[in-house]
């Protein structure tokens, strides 16, 4: 019993701890001993697996956790201060000296994981990089785990984040005492990779998951963290994070029984998370301070509007916020977004026409839209596009929604 127990303890807390340790390792040895410090991390839940299965899981697992973490890395600093007296003694230079103590407070911890943060986001990797390296080191999950969310083989991403940890041990971007500057210069690179984490979990391209919940979740946890610094807890960082509320929101609802996609216009609003939508309208009023509107502004907005119920002229807010969005930031999935909110103003008829102007005919989404809009007055078209999107998408989920919405149509081969 008490194996089975720890055994379910563990790596519940090892998404919870590791990143934590690791940032404030890193922030203590700074960036150059990344792999050092995931080592100690890893030896500490190595060594709670062997001895909890042994003595049992201890009354405060998280306080054992950082007790022996803190024993390990001082082990390390020791190891570490006899070489360099040995290299220094020998060159004739002035040897490293002992460092403090290490803290692991939740100030400590939440100021580490920041900075961490905006090492992750250096704008000298890609954004693909960005979100690797962020799933790695700040949400501490495995290469096969990146590989399934980015559906990618493990050795793509291995080399992937082999190039982007050796940027960031080459830059060494300073983990202590974060400056406006810094902040500054990589703000929009830290919001853009939680809006990309958070995108690769809510429109999954998993074989078999519609929503990874997982990487939705840390992101939620990241921008929250922006937002809980006074360097960090601008109007852009608390427009992601209503967003992030907003869309959360709808979990539940965007799912059924067996993992399949419901159609936001099936969704049972009775499954809506309340609480969330309540904290992604806090976080949107105090994004409305100054002049500034972001693409998170409007994108918060949008998404605010489609948690409101029963509103005659929803449609009309949300089309004119896509309006603004595609002049903002021009994306194919945003003007398809559009495309839907705009059938609903003027009617399914000009909202094919409107649809196919795109012409976006490689995109999965472009002829399931289009089946959408076509199933009130031509089923055969319909029924045609939901087949080009059903061989143009890989993911699982959407295959059986659409071969769903083509059972409804019962049109006959």
């Amino acid at each position: 019993m008490t194996t089975a127990k720890h055994n379910q303890l563990l790596p519940h807390l090892f998404r919870q701890e590791f990143a934590k340790m690791t940032a404030v390792f890193c922030r203590h040895f700074g960036l150059l001993h990344l792999e050092a410090a995931e080592d100690i991390a890893s030896d500490t839940f190595l060594k709670a697996s062997e001895y909890w299965a042994v003595h049992g899981i201890p009354d405060n697992p998280q306080g054992w956790l950082y007790a022996v973490a803190k024993n390990k890395a001082k082990d390390y600093l020791k190891r570490r201060k006899n070489y360099s007296d040995k290299i220094s003694k020998e060159a004739g230079r002035e040897s490293i000296q002992q460092e403090d103590a290490f803290e692991f407070s939740s100030k400590s911890i939440s100021d580490s994981q920041l900075a961490m943060i905006f090492a992750v986001c250096s704008p000298e990797n890609p954004p693909g990089s960005q979100i690797a390296l962020a799933l790695q080191i700040l949400c501490g999950f495995s290469v096969g785990e990146i590989a399934d969310a980015f559906l990618a083989k493990a050795e793509t991403i291995k080399k992937r984040l082999l190039r982007g940890r050796e940027k960031l041990r080459n830059e060494n971007f300073r983990l202590t005492g974060l400056s406006p500057e810094e902040v500054d210069s990589r703000m929009e690179s830290v919001l853009k990779t939680i809006y990309l984490l958070f995108n690769e979990g809510y429109f999954s391209r998993s074989n078999d998951q519609a929503i990874r919940k997982e990487l939705c979740t840390e992101a939620l946890r990241l921008a929250l963290l922006l937002t809980e610094n006074p360097l960090t807890n601008r109007p852009q960082a608390n427009a992601l994070l209503a967003l992030l509320c907003f869309q959360s929101s709808r979990f539940e609802a965007r799912t059924d029984g067996k993992g399949g996609m419901v159609l936001f216009e099936e969704q049972d609003m009775e499954l809506w998370n309340k609480e969330l939508i309540k904290q992604g309208n806090y976080y949107l009023v105090n994004a409305c301070v100054g002049n500034e509107v972001s693409k998170y502004h409007l994108e918060a907005c949008i998404a605010y509007w489609h948690t409101v119920k029963g509103t005659t002229n929803k449609w009309e807010h949300i089309l004119g916020l896509y309006d603004q969005l595609l002049l903002v930031d021009y994306s194919p999935v945003a003007a398809l977004n559009r495309v839907f909110a705009y059938a609903k103003v003027h009617g399914y008829h000009k909202g094919i026409h409107e649809t196919e102007k795109l012409h976006l005919k490689d995109s999965s989404s472009y002829h399931s839209l289009l089946g959408h809009l076509y199933s009130e007055n031509d089923a055969a078209k319909a029924v045609w596009h939901y087949k080009a999107a059903l061989n143009l998408t890989r993911s699982k989920a959407e295959k059986e929604t659409l071969q769903k919405e083509i059972g409804k149509l019962g049109v006959q081969e």
